[in-house]
């Protein structure tokens, strides 16, 4: 491959890269606020300059500029070279450029960093961007002295409602343009602008609109500063409080690769923001699937029930043990779930055919919902393509003809992992028994003879394969809440009390087995001793 030098480093490049693009791959970082890797270049902010030695046999580009003398008292004549912006700076074979090796380069960032606070309100101890703000870090790399203007600083509009997920505060904006560019090009809605010039320039909404199409919180997380906030975040955590794992978006089926940020202090989930990976979601989540994590306490089911009463763990599970075993094994159906992991479905598909010996397989799984071409997929599961992988070269019926096979007396016990299904669920009065294995209290867990707590996605690493066949690997982030418990390990429970032995002592040892009579029945279910996203 070409490559240039930065810094005196060789930096390789493809063609058609820039500096920047180029240094980023080989993991240096040019300062920049405007950049994006995924929006189109504006060079506007002018922090990521850089100074390019000139092409052979010809003299750099100098300019005349007036340098002030401290000895002399006044300012005099001087040159420099011709700094170019590296976001725009398309790389060359051969050349030499200087980052953090240039003086000028240097003094450059530090003037423009300055600018850029002139009119600041340096309000940093209210900023929810605080602690993650590239001004903050900028001034401390690059600046690091105090303001030295002592005009009144010019006042803009603060707190403005942009519409039902964004505040924008203008005196904090430094106009890098991120936000207008993200909602025209990615969101392919055109709804900011920039209104006036200079020190008196602001983003604005379209007259008579609201910033509310289905990515509104791409403009808050691509904002470098604390001009564009997020309501559902806002005052809520500080920034170097939170812990992040690495997580699949549960919202639908695209597998949006995310970070998962909790307060390890009390357990709590405060935000989910994207992870990139150019083969599935690039930078970018949708609304949906950043305030899918609320989902996380919400309406959980914390504690075993059974017939609608709480009880203990063991009682529950021997309840279970007491229903399932000795059934025909032919009005026993297992329900598998498109939001549970590969694990939680491999694991109670083993329990019903290898320990109950039931072969009716169906699954639970949302209802299809509104899809866009950009990340939104109409299949509003995570794990649709893994749940029916795992039952091999017999796909699983659906929701509907379960119910079906309920009303006509074919089914009259059901073990099952819960998901959010919205048919008509009285045909479940005319069962005999019905086990839930569910993460919340709704649905099929309301209807339950015994429902048991499983670990939510974030609270359990697991496997999810989106829509295009990509197996990826979810983090867990806090403990299991309540008397919860991955579901695998509950479907293990119960083989124990039936006096199945189960192979597995941890994740690890579960996902070699699953891998195992996986490659024996000649089916891939994505899911490895040591899997990563």
């Amino acid at each position: 491959m070409p490559s240039f030098k930065l810094d005196g480093r060789d930096v390789e490049f493809s063609p058609g890269e820039t500096v920047i693009e180029a240094a980023r791959k080989a993991g240096v970082d040019i300062p920049h606020y405007c950049w994006h890797p995924g929006l189109s270049v504006a060079a506007n902010c002018r922090m990521c300059l850089v100074e390019v030695g000139p092409p052979p046999g010809r003299p750099a580009l100098m300019l005349n500029v007036l340098e002030y003398d401290a000895e002399k008292g006044e300012y005099i004549d001087a040159k420099k070279p011709k700094l170019q912006p590296s976001c725009q700076l398309g790389a060359v074979e051969g050349m030499e450029v200087k980052s953090e090796s240039s003086e000028h380069v240097k003094r450059a960032r530090a003037a423009v960093q300055e600018m850029l606070l002139l009119n600041h309100p340096v309000d940093c101890p209210i900023c929810d961007q605080a602690g993650e703000c590239r001004l903050q870090d900028y001034w401390l790399e690059h600046q690091s002295t105090d303001k030295r203007m002592k005009d009144e600083t010019i006042r803009k509009p603060k707190a403005q409602d942009f519409g039902p997920t964004i505040v924008y505060d203008a005196e904090r904006c430094i106009v890098c343009t991120r936000c207008i560019r993200f909602s025209e090009e990615i969101a392919k809605d055109p709804v900011l602008d920039l209104r006036d010039r200079g020190n008196l320039a602001e983003v604005v909404v379209a007259p008579g609109r609201e910033l509310d199409h289905d990515y509104t919180l791409m403009t808050e997380h691509v904002c470098p500063v604390g001009a564009l906030t997020a309501k559902d975040f806002r005052f809520k955590a500080r920034v170097w409080f939170l812990r992040s794992s690495q997580s699949i978006c549960q919202g639908c089926s695209t597998g949006c690769n995310a970070f998962l940020d909790y307060d390890p202090r009390d357990q709590t989930v405060y935000r989910h923001r994207p992870r990139e990976n150019a083969e599935v979601n690039k930078f970018w989540m949708c609304d949906k699937g950043m305030l899918d994590y609320r989902r996380i306490h919400e309406n959980r089911l914390l504690e075993p029930t059974i017939s609608g009463k709480s009880a203990d763990v063991g009682a529950a599970l021997e309840k279970a043990v007491e229903l399932l075993k000795d059934v025909d094994s032919d009005k026993l159906a297992v329900v598998l779930s498109a939001q549970h992991s590969n694990e939680d479905n491999f694991a109670l598909l083993t329990l019903a055919q290898e320990h109950l010996g039931s072969k009716a397989l169906f699954l639970a799984a949302r209802p299809s919902g509104p899809a866009d071409d950009i990340l939104i997929n109409a299949d509003k599961n995570p794990n649709t393509a893994g749940a029916t992988a795992v039952c091999g070269s017999t796909p699983p019926k659906s929701f509907s003809e379960l119910l079906t096979a309920i009303g006509s007396g074919k089914i009259s016990h059901v073990l099952a992992l819960s998901a959010d299904v919205e048919e008509d669920l009285s045909p479940l009065s005319d069962l005999k028994a019905l086990v839930v294995l569910s993460t919340h209290d709704v649905g099929l867990a309301k209807a339950a003879t015994v429902a048991l707590p499983a670990s939510s996605w974030a609270e359990c690493d697991g496997t999810f394969v989106n829509e295009k066949g990509a197996s990826q690997a979810s983090e867990s982030a806090i403990k299991p809440q309540g008397a919860s418990r991955p579901a695998w390990k509950l479907a293990g429970a119960i083989g124990m009390r039936l006096g199945k032995s189960t192979p597995w002592k941890s994740l690890d040892d579960f996902r070699g087995a699953v891998n195992s009579d996986a490659a024996a029945a000649g089916v891939d279910v994505g899911v490895q001793p040591g899997a990563s996203a």
